[in-house]
């Protein structure tokens, strides 16, 4: 990732130093969580992604930084919101939010930090892009809510799963890319590509954590190993699991969804190593990659754009 932001390094300051003035509130406990969630680092993949489109169609103004200050607030709001839900106790390495302050104060700034996005959004005083990020956090929470509706169904489909992840994960990496295009006054082609792109690198960045969660280390991920099958979340490594012939395993993961259990963890890391479950997500996870830059050929060739074809790799040889 750092040879990858040098290209826009100095765009990347920018970003993080509007994060931190646009955290201002007159309620000192907005402040200390916003301030928590975001020096926690994590790879601004969704800042980095609007930067890079930019600039490779030639952009070098101060909307993007705008933009892509605003889609990092969007996504810090939806961790605040999802750790909650999940009631995850671990994030980046350390407690999460709600571990820390509680439930309800997550949920609250998780919302302040959603408006103050908006009224980022809304001083760019560009209708398309607001008329994007309005149709990308719904289909958020729609994809959240499917999630949370799966949770605990071993009968999921790999079509669900995907659906869940296209809206959970994959639209803000697409609304990224797009927005980029979009500030650069990119030509419909272009648009299309960077669109395609977008969903293709969040859709990889999924399924690898997928893979993670039964194949990194703890320490590396800054998560708990397991922590989505303690969820119940049928995720594909489980899905594929449950639809091979050996019904032993099969049976240890359906059980483990209903019940929302990781006690048999290492039963089913062993089933999902064992039976080609990991590598059949990771090659779902390389056809999303090869996707991705295919749609980077419609580009102008230059180093932003060889740094996205980059991005694209890293997003699926990487352990965290």
């Amino acid at each position: 990732m750092q040879d990858i932001r040098a290209v826009i390094s100095s765009e990347l300051e920018s970003v993080d130093q509007l994060i931190v003035e646009q955290l201002h509130s007159d309620v000192p406990l907005v402040e200390d969580i916003g301030h928590y969630i975001v020096e926690a680092g994590g790879k601004r993949m969704r800042p980095t992604l609007v930067l890079l489109a930019a600039k490779a169609l030639g952009y070098d103004g101060r909307l993007s930084i705008q933009l892509a200050t605003a889609i990092e607030y969007i996504h810090t709001a939806t961790l605040l919101h999802d750790d909650v839900v999940d009631i995850s106790m671990l994030r980046r390495g350390r407690p999460t939010a709600n571990a820390q302050w509680g439930n309800a104060p997550s949920v609250l700034v998780g919302d302040f930090i959603y408006s103050r996005a908006f009224q980022m959004l809304v001083a760019m005083n560009d209708m398309p892009i607001m008329a994007l990020l309005a149709t990308t956090t719904n289909k958020i929470a729609e994809g959240e809510v499917l999630q949370l509706q799966k949770a605990g169904d071993p009968t999921t489909t790999e079509e669900e799963y995907l659906t869940v992840i296209k809206n959970k994960t994959a639209i803000l990496f697409e609304a990224s890319s797009l927005g980029g295009a979009m500030i650069a006054g990119a030509s419909p082609t272009q648009c299309e590509a960077l669109r395609t792109f977008g969903s293709a690198l969040g859709t990889a960045f999924q399924l690898i954590d997928d893979v993670l969660d039964y194949q990194g280390k703890a320490e590396e991920m800054g998560k708990n190993i397991g922590d989505d099958l303690a969820e119940g979340k049928p995720t594909l490594p489980l899905i594929y699991t449950m639809r091979q012939n050996n019904q032993e395993q099969a049976t240890i993961v359906e059980q483990a969804i209903r019940n929302k259990s990781s006690e048999q963890l290492s039963q089913i890391i062993e089933a999902v190593s064992s039976n080609g479950a990991l590598e059949y997500t990771h090659s779902c996870a390389v056809k999303e990659q090869e996707r991705a830059i295919r749609a980077l050929e419609h580009l102008p060739d230059n180093e932003a754009t060889r740094q996205m074809a980059r991005l694209a790799h890293l997003a699926v040889n990487r352990r965290a």
